[in-house]
């Protein structure tokens, strides 16, 4: 039996939904061992517009696959440490993925396919306002079926 594709991002009063990339198995098997996740998202300092999860000095044992320096709005990366510090990366617009110590290449393991109308507002809270939460889950269909529903009740009240 085939694991689910579809994670739920909940990140401050925003969700998102987004499917795990085939091209970085080992990234998303070694992500999925930390689901649900939660964390603190926090806007980038030198990648643009961004948010990132700091993660020190923390080895997941995951090297380079699916890499890139210039992600698309709603992937998201993990950055395995060498060069600067681990971290995962969340874009919500134009992003060059960079430390102080210049370009960096990070997986591409998630693409928001779902909500993305919203990451800009998240990016810019974030931006404005500070650390917001964010939780990682699988989605099952229960959970899929209520984030539909939740979009359409918000949509039919503008």
């Amino acid at each position: 039996m085939s694991q689910p594709n579809t994670v739920l991002i909940t990140a401050g009063p925003y969700q998102f939904l987004a499917t795990f990339e085939s091209a970085a198995p080992k990234t998303v098997a070694m992500f999925r061992t930390l689901l649900p996740y939660k964390q603190k998202l926090i806007h980038v300092r030198w990648s643009g517009e961004g948010m990132w999860i700091p993660l020190g000095e923390k080895n997941f044992g995951v090297s380079f696959e699916n890499h890139t320096a210039h992600p698309a709005p709603g992937h998201v990366l993990l950055y395995p440490g060498g060069i600067s510090e681990t971290e995962f990366l969340f874009c919500y617009g134009g992003v060059a993925a960079a430390s102080k110590m210049g370009m960096l290449a990070a997986n591409h393991f998630l693409t928001v396919t779902e909500g993305s109308e919203n990451l800009r507002k998240l990016g810019e809270m974030v931006l404005w306002e500070g650390a917001q939460d964010v939780v990682f889950e699988i989605a099952d269909e229960d959970k899929i079926t209520q984030f539909r529903e939740d979009r359409v009740a918000i949509k039919s009240k503008l």
